[in-house]
């Protein structure tokens, strides 16, 4: 089990498994702004950011959906063991068929933290768990960006974090459903670095107009090491225990 100190959250992960990154809590932070209801989390794995956006926004209906059992099964535990029932689900389902499980144009945020490379790509895990959460073997990016497009009411927000290079690829899905892309945040190992990430957020129906927001660093600058810059220990609450 981890302990997240930001919220006080106690997350059950399976000790071989897929356990989560730091990925997870930079997009939560990032999509965790103005009025927010309905959150819809696509590929929840262990549940972490429906669970971080109970704890930073007001949200009163969070649903994450997972396709792999044993993840639901631990994001469902997670859920419990936070006493967060009221407010988050966890459903057990394939996003490729969102509208079987939720209905459309009734969501204010659609947020995911997909698979980043195509199963030709890199080596393939060979955990199950690890295999899907990084390979799109399950459900490729023009799947996660239709579900969006099913989900989300009129201005409801998208929020994701993906690779630069297949931001291009991305930004184009989001005109098939009609997203338009508001706001874009690079991610840095370090600022002297190239960035390796974004976090993009785009709007259903919306005006066209982006704003690219300042660049987000992981490490430090000074030297060579691995701490984390003051913005992300800020974000973790400055530490993330495990037991």
């Amino acid at each position: 089990m981890t302990r997240l100190h930001a919220g006080g959250l106690q997350i059950v992960q399976a000790a071989n498994g897929y356990r989560f990154s730091l990925d997870p809590i930079l997009l939560s932070h990032f999509a965790a702004v103005g009025t927010i209801e309905q959150v819809v989390d696509l590929g929840t794995g262990s549940g972490v950011i429906p669970l971080l956006l109970a704890r930073l926004t007001q949200a009163t209906n969070l649903v994450g959906i997972e396709l792999q059992p044993a993840q639901a099964a631990r994001a469902q535990k997670s859920v419990a063991l936070n006493g967060l029932q009221q407010r988050v689900e966890i459903i057990q389902g394939d996003l490729r068929w969102v509208r079987r499980l939720l209905p459309a144009g009734e969501t204010d945020l659609v947020i995911a933290n997909p698979p980043y490379r195509r199963p030709g790509s890199g080596r393939i895990s060979p955990d199950d768990e690890r295999a899907q959460a990084r390979h799109e073997l399950a459900g490729g990016l023009q799947d996660f960006v239709s579900a969006a497009g099913w989900l989300l009411a009129d201005r409801g927000r998208f929020a994701m974090i993906y690779l630069v290079e297949r931001l291009p690829e991305l930004l184009a899905r989001m005109a098939e459903q009609k997203i338009e892309p508001k706001r874009l945040r690079m991610i840095h190992p370090r600022v002297q670095e190239p960035a390796k990430m974004v976090l993009v957020e785009g709007r259903k129906n919306g005006r066209p107009g982006m704003s690219v927001e300042a660049p987000l660093c992981i490490y430090m600058t000074s030297g060579s090491g691995r701490e984390y810059s003051a913005e992300v220990l800020e974000m973790y609450g400055e530490a993330v225990d495990s037991d």
